[in-house]
């Protein structure tokens, strides 16, 4: 409609200038008929020549002299001069808008060049009404176009609109609707097809959420029925480590010196693999218990660990524990042993895996808000696979036949303390993790002893 109206406007005005140069014409051809003879013509002739022209008189300017050829009584007083030899584009458009607004009749003087170089000027009078009346009727016909176009137009819109963006919004949101119905199905995932570039852009982000969450979806399910396997393994491996740990308590007694010096250690690991069957069940009924806190020396416990992990003897890896002797910190003994005897493990296992020996380092700091432990290697680094999903279970996992659950049960056994466990560092000189155990914990959501 803007573009009609910028057309309507200048086309108004030229046709008003037409309008009168073709006056203009008739006028001329009129006086012409005249000069061809020296008789006096009939008034009625005359008369009918300029009701023909649309005029009331013609006025000629030949060789330098004005001439009036055909002349008429003039109903009223001249109102107005327009010369269309001087008039631009906004001349002739504000004067078709001056008549346009004006509906009274009035007289106006007309100035112009003669066709066919007949002369200086030609000069008429006539009147506005029927000049007003034919830009009305024009006016008319170019707004009558104009709607006209406009609906063709919109019909075209509407029915691009419709093939080209909500057949295929509809087609998404069908598609949306089909997968919600069985997100599992690799089927329903969307095809991208729309020619439209942002639509395509929208399909392909969907396509590739769809797939996500397909996948995501499939593997909650294996990990659900690996879940039902595992609880039911350790169920039966409960009750053989329960047997097993009642020898082990006859072998306790026993009057071998070094029997009897194995025996505690050899309880105390059957202990914890009763209790981590226990945990196993009660992770996959809900998660994992909350930490049972209590004041406990540091340094026995990593030593046990380190122990355990056979880094204590003759070997190619060995352990160093900085820690001092009254070091204590407060949390589950049971839980933040599997937390180091991952992080140890992983470490050696690291290392051997390069067949190079090392050294895994164990310290630990604190200050006023937190305690602080660092486990660190001297082996060849995490790498870059593994570091982008390193506590996620079964992504995480850097050893070839690992499964990848180890840290991401760490991490959920730090988160239990109100903790972090975080990658500090892992590049070709080795890796360092950290363990950060605040001080203050909330009495209300952790059990004390």
């Amino acid at each position: 409609m803007l573009a009609e109206v910028l057309i309507l406007v200048p086309s108004i005005a030229r046709f008003r200038a037409d309008y009168l140069l073709l006056r203009l014409e008739k006028a001329q051809i009129a006086s012409l008929a005249l000069l061809t003879t020296d008789e006096v013509i009939a008034p009625d002739l005359e008369a009918e020549l300029l009701v023909n022209a649309g005029v009331f008189n013609v006025v000629l300017r030949r060789d330098e002299v004005r001439q009036l050829a055909l002349s008429s009584p003039i109903p009223a007083a001249i109102s107005g001069t327009y010369d269309l030899r001087m008039s631009g584009p906004w001349e002739l458009i504000r004067d078709a808008f001056v008549v346009m607004r004006d509906p009274v009749n009035r007289v106006i003087r007309v100035i112009g060049n003669p066709v066919q170089q007949a002369g200086l000027l030609i000069e008429v009078t006539m009147e506005t009404g029927p000049l007003r009346a034919a830009m009305v009727e024009y006016g008319l016909r170019i707004l009558v176009l104009s709607v006209l176009i406009s609906a063709v137009t919109a019909v075209l819109l509407f029915i691009s609109v419709q093939r080209m963006i909500v057949t295929p919004i509809q087609r998404v949101v069908r598609h949306m609707q089909a997968y919600a119905e069985a997100p599992e199905d690799a089927r329903r995932v969307i095809a991208p097809t729309s020619p439209v570039v942002e639509l395509r852009a929208a399909e392909d982000a969907l396509e590739s959420m769809q797939k996500q969450l397909t996948g995501a979806l499939r593997q909650k399910e294996r990990l659900a029925q690996l879940g039902g396997a595992v609880a039911k393994i350790s169920h039966d491996l409960r009750n053989i480590l329960t047997t097993a740990q009642l020898f082990a308590d006859r072998i306790e007694g026993s009057a071998d010196p070094m029997v009897a010096r194995a025996a505690p250690k050899l309880v105390g690991s059957i202990s914890r693999a009763v209790s981590l069957c226990e945990s196993t069940l009660a992770f996959g009924k809900a998660e994992e218990p909350p930490p049972r806190l209590e004041r406990l020396p540091l340094r026995p416990l990593v030593e046990e660990v380190v122990e355990a992990e056979g880094l204590l003897g003759e070997s190619q890896v060995t352990a160093l524990i900085d820690i001092p002797a009254g070091f204590t910190l407060r949390a589950d003994s049971e839980q933040l042993y599997r937390v180091l005897s991952n992080l140890v493990r992983n470490a050696r296992q690291a290392m051997e895996a390069v067949g190079q020996g090392g050294v895994v380092e164990v310290s630990a700091a604190e200050d006023e808000s937190e305690w602080r432990l660092r486990v660190g290697d001297t082996g060849p680094g995490l790498p870059a696979k593994a570091r982008e999903h390193l506590f996620a279970a079964f992504q995480g996992g850097a050893r070839k036949g690992g499964a990848g659950l180890g840290l991401a049960i760490s991490a959920e056994l730090v988160r239990g303390h109100g903790g972090r466990l975080e990658l500090a560092r892992s590049d070709a000189e080795g890796t360092q993790f950290l363990i950060h155990l605040p001080k203050q914990v909330s009495e209300n959501s952790l059990p004390f002893r």
